[in-house]
């Protein structure tokens, strides 16, 4: 068994939502896969001097001798690959995500090696689906030989990886197109709110399932709340992983909140943080931290999700009501009034809800006629 070392550009692909694709349709997701493989993946690598080292199932790794070569090889990809979508309905669609790096790597029985190859793998995680998001090092070889630009996305601190890692994504909008502002979506007439997934602080993986599960359960929650609209799961998800711009999301998915957090784990104590923020603003409207005992894991993530959607419901109410100046002047006592009664509701005590309801019927003798903003 022989082991050398090289310097390598280092290509990590796979497929974006590739288990619900093949959940959804197995056969089919794996033909289609092969085909683009076979027709525009594959090709590129090789006309651009690529070695495809392995497939891995929903992608695979290549390596170039060229930085240039590979960031090359990966905008072709994914404009061809964007080109073969255009007809096909965004549900079953296969996108790819891209990681590039650069780094020395070894070489064993024609199979590669190392950190190299590990920060490719990360930097891939961090793309969005058709993207490409490489490193630092990448970037600085790749600047004045290729005609891209590249968004700065930060130091990134990658899995298993133990120094950050700065970030950069690769503009791969056609000049027509970039020239053009997105337009932002329309607000809703109510409360509008998207639940951004929750980030793993901790070393465990196993928490990512946790802290998922905690943040499906509090969309579901806000959802039966008929007052406030809701972004659903799939829009939500479609942010994990990526360094967001809470204002960008509130654009892109046409809400005015946005609720964020983390989950790190310290033994057998879990700390919990969710921050409510303005989209339009990226002002903190909300903040709060939980800390908790393992004991029954999903009785923590009921309990942590009651308190969350407790809390913010009467600081959206609150935040509606100070960001509005419509309302006559009669319905503010009533509007209060609200406001109190929903904090008792989320204390979730007999004497609580007694005092919600004597509110709310203050609030319809307050201005029985007025409903704008409690629909």
């Amino acid at each position: 068994m022989s082991q050398t070392r090289r310097l390598a550009a280092i290509f990590a692909a796979d497929v974006a939502g590739y288990s619900r694709l093949m959940g959804d349709d197995e056969e089919g997701t794996h033909e289609r896969l092969r085909a683009h493989l076979r027709e525009v993946v594959d090709p590129k690598i090789r006309e651009h001097r690529g070695r495809i080292v392995k497939n891995t199932g929903d992608g695979l790794l290549a390596e170039f001798a060229s930085v240039v070569d590979a960031v090359r090889c990966a905008v072709e990809v994914q404009a061809g690959m964007a080109d073969r979508n255009a007809a096909i309905p965004a549900n079953t669609r296969i996108d790819f995500r891209v990681g590039v790096h650069q780094g020395d790597v070894v070489i064993e029985d024609n199979d590669i090696f190392g950190d190299a190859v590990n920060v490719a793998a990360r930097l891939e995680g961090l793309a969005e689906p058709g993207g490409i998001c490489v490193s630092a090092r990448v970037r600085g070889d790749a600047a004045g030989k290729l005609d891209l630009a590249f968004e700065d996305l930060g130091e990134q601190a990658l899995k298993n990886i133990a120094r950050p890692v700065r970030a950069y994504r690769v503009a791969m909008e056609r000049p027509a197109e970039a020239a053009k502002e997105p337009v932002p979506l329309p607000l809703p007439d109510k409360p509008s709110i998207a639940v951004l997934p929750f980030a793993n602080m901790s070393d465990d993986p196993e928490q990512e399932y946790f802290a998922d599960g905690m943040v499906e359960e509090i969309i579901t929650a806000l959802s039966k709340l008929r007052w406030f609209f809701v972004i659903a799961r799939n829009s939500s998800f479609a942010y994990k992983g990526r360094a967001v711009d809470i204002k960008q999301v509130g654009r892109e998915l046409g809400v005015r909140y946005v609720l964020e957090g983390s989950v790190r784990r310290g033994g057998n104590r879990l700390r919990i943080t969710a921050q409510l923020v303005d989209a339009a603003t990226g002002n903190h409207v909300w903040a709060e931290r939980y800390d908790r005992d393992l004991a029954d894991i999903f009785a923590v993530q009921d309990e942590t999700t009651e308190r969350v959607v407790a809390a913010i419901e009467p600081e959206l109410y609150a935040a509606e009501h100070i960001r509005s100046q419509r309302k006559p002047q009669r319905s503010l006592d009533a509007w209060e009034c609200i406001i109190r009664a929903l904090a008792h509701v989320g204390q979730s005590t007999r004497a609580g809800r007694e005092e919600a309801e004597a509110l709310c019927r203050r609030a319809i003798a307050i201005a029985p006629d007025y409903g704008g903003g409690f629909n």
